[in-house]
Order: structure tokens, then sequence, then C-alpha cells
């Protein structure tokens, strides 16, 4: 239940040449504390409940729970969450052996495109397309939960 992950601002829209899958989503934060953060996401036609706890001093791993839930619970909870609830259309491109999420952002964080690779280990190569740019794992103002509070349009 650790999750361990990398996180990249992204350049172009040359992956929109590249993707497999294309998802929207919508997700508010029950609780945004960032010791321990309760997300309500809706992802397509499924709904999901998630927990994660305090990253690690690098920001790469942290504790995560989560849980499919009825799509109907979800949409019922996610009026329950904190203001900002985030919207977002998620691609999927492979990348050697990983597969790299990318979020365009939409609403309060239109401008935003960030992409997230899932990784076995802190350490593990990556295969990175041209379009990936510049590190952001560790800053916190690119954390769903601080978008939600703090959107990019304020930036």
């Amino acid at each position: 239940m650790i999750e361990i992950e990398r996180k990249y601002l992204v350049t172009s829209l040359e992956f929109l040449n590249e993707y497999s899958t294309k998802n929207e989503i919508a997700q508010g934060y029950l609780c945004s504390n960032p010791e321990r953060t309760v997300r309500i996401r809706i992802k397509g036609n499924k709904g999901f409940i998630t927990i994660k706890g305090i990253g690690s001093e690098s920001g790469v791993s942290r504790f995560e729970w989560e849980k499919e839930i009825e799509i109907e619970e979800a949409k019922s909870l996610l009026k329950l969450c904190e203001r900002g609830v985030i919207e977002k259309t998620r691609y999927e491109v492979k990348s050697g052996k990983h597969i790299i999420e990318i979020d365009v952002f939409h609403g309060e964080n239109d401008g935003l495109i960030l992409a997230e690779i899932e990784l076995e280990n802190e350490n593990e190569a990556i295969l990175k397309p041209n379009w990936l740019g510049t590190e952001v794992t560790n800053d916190e103002r690119y954390y769903n939960a601080y978008l939600s509070q703090n959107p990019f349009k304020n930036w």
C-alpha cells in the first residue's frame, strides 16, 4: 500500500498523438490535511475513495489506500467535500515499461498539465518522452489537494 511516483510538468501537447486511454475525472477532498488526505474521485463511470498519508522526505513515496465505491455514493460524497473540486482529463501513455498518466486540468486550474509515473522503487529508471519537462515531485503546489484550495489561476 505504498505509492511510489514521480510528477513532472508537461511541455507540449505531443502526448495527444500517443495516448491509449482518456477519462474525465472529478475529485474532491473530505480532508486535505497533508498528513492524511481523504479523496473522493469519479473517473469515467466509476467512483473511488482514497486515503493518502504524508509523503517521504523525497516526496516520491507515501501510504495510499484506495477502494472502488458505487458511482452514486461517490456523487453524494463529492457534495460533502471541501471547496475546490478538481476537474481534469487524464490521458495514459505507455513509455517503456511504465504508464504515464497526464492530467490536463480544467476550471480554476486550467492551463496546468502534469504527468505522473508510478514506480516499483524510488530509484527506478524512467524512459522520458521529449514532452516531459521539469520534475515537480516534491513541490506541494502541484499536489491535487493543494490545487483544490490554491488554484493554478491564482499563482
